[in-house]
């Protein structure tokens, strides 16, 4: 099933030091609502499936997001918002922007949580949130993100303590939070496969990975051109038949870095995402995994 992260704007209202999808100078940018739209009914025609409509904070631009929810709604395109619930400041508040949304059809809001998003959100308004998607029967959960150091103990034990459906996510060091200390990181091994849904940018260009794919500035890997210049039939086929995006997909990055050389030992000091940074944000590694993908790496297997 086609599936798309969709960026309408990197505009956001706080300044998150873990941001993936920024860096430490943000370039804020908007697609016309217009063109959105036009953009979304070609993705109807290429059967895109489900939306997620994230990048900066969508519920600055509330009125087009309704909007947008809506086209998608009325053709049965299933939707979900990333946000940091800075408008749930009240109980009142966050059901009347619920109720508006459950109108337009939305099928899910993901609220963001974290040490460094309560910098700026207060807790509460995340609960908020979560009850006003409860009472208006609109699906949710909490997006935990963690480094999963003892400082986020007291974050975790909150979510706990008030019963919303949480779920811990690891911190992507890219972007803001590519300058952090990454502790020391030994896991079984694993094969790390990655779903790679493509992530549509404000300013149409469209990455094969939802994640940190805009942030290979060395190789840019994972881009896979403008609208300006391809449709989004096109530039999604581009990614669905790439040999070696599809390695990643079902191989996995554990077994390419061990293709590729990396000891074992060293494999599992990695994260996933940093590991895939590592293989293909190396013009030399990447072009000879590219050389091998279409041979000897597809019988790298057991």
């Amino acid at each position: 099933m086609r599936k798309i992260a969709f960026g309408y704007s990197t505009r956001c209202n706080i300044r998150c030091s873990h941001c993936v999808a920024a860096g430490e100078t943000p370039v804020t940018s908007k697609m016309e609502l217009a063109r959105a739209r036009d953009i979304i009914r070609e993705m109807i025609r290429a059967e895109v499936k489900g939306i997620s409509f994230t990048a900066g904070e969508p519920f600055i631009y509330f009125d087009d997001l309704a909007e947008l929810v809506n086209l998608c709604s009325e053709n049965s395109i299933y939707t979900r918002v990333v946000t940091n619930s800075y408008w749930a400041k009240t109980p009142e508040q966050a059901r009347e922007r619920l109720h508006l949304l459950s109108q337009c059809g939305i099928s899910q809001l993901r609220l963001s949580y974290s040490r460094w998003h309560q910098q700026h959100v207060p807790r509460q308004y995340v609960l908020n949130a979560a009850k006003a998607c409860q009472d208006a029967g609109v699906d949710s959960f909490i997006s935990f993100i963690t480094d999963f150091s003892e400082q986020d103990e007291p974050f975790e034990q909150y979510l706990r303590d008030n019963c919303p459906r949480f779920f811990p996510e690891p911190v992507i060091y890219a972007g803001r939070a590519e300058g952090f200390n990454q502790q020391s990181l030994f896991t079984d091994y694993q094969e790390n496969c990655c779903q790679m849904n493509p992530y549509l940018a404000p300013d149409l260009t469209m990455y094969a990975c939802c994640d940190a794919g805009s942030h290979f500035s060395a190789t840019n890997f994972f881009r896979l051109g403008s609208l300006n210049d391809w449709s989004v039939e096109e530039l999604l086929t581009k990614s669905e038949t790439s040999i070696l995006y599809n390695c990643i997909r079902t191989m996995g990055i554990t077994t390419i870095a061990s293709y590729a050389g990396m000891k074992s030992r060293d494999i599992v000091t990695y994260r996933k995402c940093s590991l895939c940074k590592k293989m293909f944000n190396d013009p030399e590694t990447l072009h000879a995994l590219q050389t091998a993908a279409a041979g000897d790496l597809l019988q790298w297997h057991r």
